[in-house]
């Protein structure tokens, strides 16, 4: 077997395409040993807006839960996590109902009130101890904007990109401002990255056996699966729109489609970790002002998320919440069909999603929805804590970093770690 460098790229003009972990980079004696133990990772994602209650929380603790109406979204990957509740941030009282977006990684207090200074987040205390092993410390991306939940050591904000595009640009183009526009270019004709790295990839498979043979046309399908989606949702604004003898009514626009932007970024989320470019991410899943792009839904998601128990209301709620689940469902797949050595994906990637609002309707900051998935946890079961003492969330964080490897025994207003 030819042993490669863990920082192996297929190269050509303004592209270069990281491989994935291959049992050639392990080499012979390194496939049984401790070290062939594929790095940890972490995702985080926060529905700005709530994740509606009633249908997250299970009303039995422990293993034998009831799976809520959101959880049957994801029962197939039951095994595979853990939902949480009675945890937050204490004193989250800020400058407004919302301010907490920016604390749900910080743990900060009182955001946004006089004299307020953001702390470090989660992933950006990650980035400090091993960032400097990927090529990018950390990942930021938002449904739609340029909002994160990232903040330096001092407090700044490190910007999201919302547009795949980019993403896909970052993290597989190269070369020259020219070389990368001329590659996009290509792109958007679809012409795939593959057709450029073609030659050199056919003959690097051939040194290999055929389980890592196997890897790589996995992982070149997923490449040429994403140029595919990234081409399709960018085709729509390049067209033009047909003209009626009508007063036109109110557009969707490319901005509103929401779960299609969730989806895309997603899909990037496993490439991104299979070329070990990053192993820390960030999402804000961000409601906007405008009426999100899902069949029922009629009114705009933060008028939605103050539903005052409106049933009408409630209803296309659980419209946009559900289409999210369902798409968390496929990330948490596609990180558990991903392999990497003799593991999943999934079970090196630790994957948060919940909110930074418990009650969005009432912009209460106690008992946030929360699920943690893979990271090579024990899962499959609902943990409660106290409901009029809630568990401090950055006793989650402190796990977190623990099983990333890190040395940690406090983080924000934690007191302790978080047994999963």
């Amino acid at each position: 077997m030819n042993t490669l460098s863990r920082r192996t790229f297929l190269r050509s003009s303004g592209v270069s395409l990281a491989l994935p972990f291959l049992d050639a980079m392990w080499g012979r004696k390194a496939l049984a040993a401790a070290e062939s133990v594929p790095p940890k990772r972490l995702v985080t994602i926060c529905a700005s807006l709530g994740i509606y209650g009633p249908d997250f929380f299970p009303a039995e603790s422990g293993e034998a839960y009831t799976p809520t109406p959101y959880l049957k979204m994801i029962e197939a990957h039951r095994k595979d996590f853990t939902v949480f509740s009675n945890v937050c941030h204490p004193d989250q009282n800020g400058r407004d109902g919302h301010a907490s977006e920016m604390t749900w990684l910080t743990g900060a207090r009182h955001p946004g009130l006089g004299g307020f200074r953001n702390t470090i987040s989660l992933d950006q205390f990650i980035a400090e101890k091993i960032g400097f092993e990927t090529r990018y410390p950390s990942l930021q991306f938002n449904t739609g904007g340029g909002n994160s939940q990232s903040y330096t050591r001092s407090g700044v904000m490190i910007p999201a990109e919302s547009r795949p595009s980019k993403v896909f640009a970052k993290l597989f183009l190269d070369g020259s401002q020219w070389e990368i526009e001329q590659q996009m270019r290509k792109l958007h004709e679809g012409r795939s990255i593959m057709d450029t790295v073609g030659e050199e990839a056919k003959r690097l498979q051939g040194r290999f056996g055929s389980a890592d043979r196997d890897k790589l046309d996995e992982y070149f399908t997923s490449v040429r699966e994403m140029e595919q989606r990234l081409q399709k949702a960018e085709a729509w604004v390049q067209k033009p729109k047909p003209k009626v003898d009508a007063q036109p009514p109110e557009d969707i626009k490319d901005e509103k489609d929401l779960i299609g932007r969730m989806n895309l970024l997603f899909d990037l989320i496993p490439l991104a970790f299979q070329t070990d470019s990053t192993r820390a991410i960030t999402m804000l899943v961000q409601g906007r002002g405008d009426v999100p792009s899902i069949p029922g839904v009629k009114t705009d998601h933060h008028n939605l998320s103050h539903h005052g128990q409106d049933p009408e209301k409630i209803a296309q709620l659980r419209l946009i919440e559900t289409a999210q689940l369902k798409a968390l469902g496929t990330l948490i797949e596609k990180l558990k069909t991903k392999q990497e050595g003799s593991k999943r994906l999934l079970d090196s990637t630790a994957v948060l999603y919940g909110s930074n609002l418990g009650n969005a309707n009432s912009h209460d900051w106690h008992n946030l929805p929360l699920l943690l998935a893979g990271g090579g946890f024990k899962h499959g079961r609902h943990h409660t804590g106290d409901a009029k003492n809630n568990t401090p969330m950055g006793n989650l964080f402190v796990s977190l970093l623990q099983n990333m490897g890190i040395e940690a025994d406090s983080f924000a207003t934690s007191t302790g770690a978080l047994t999963i």
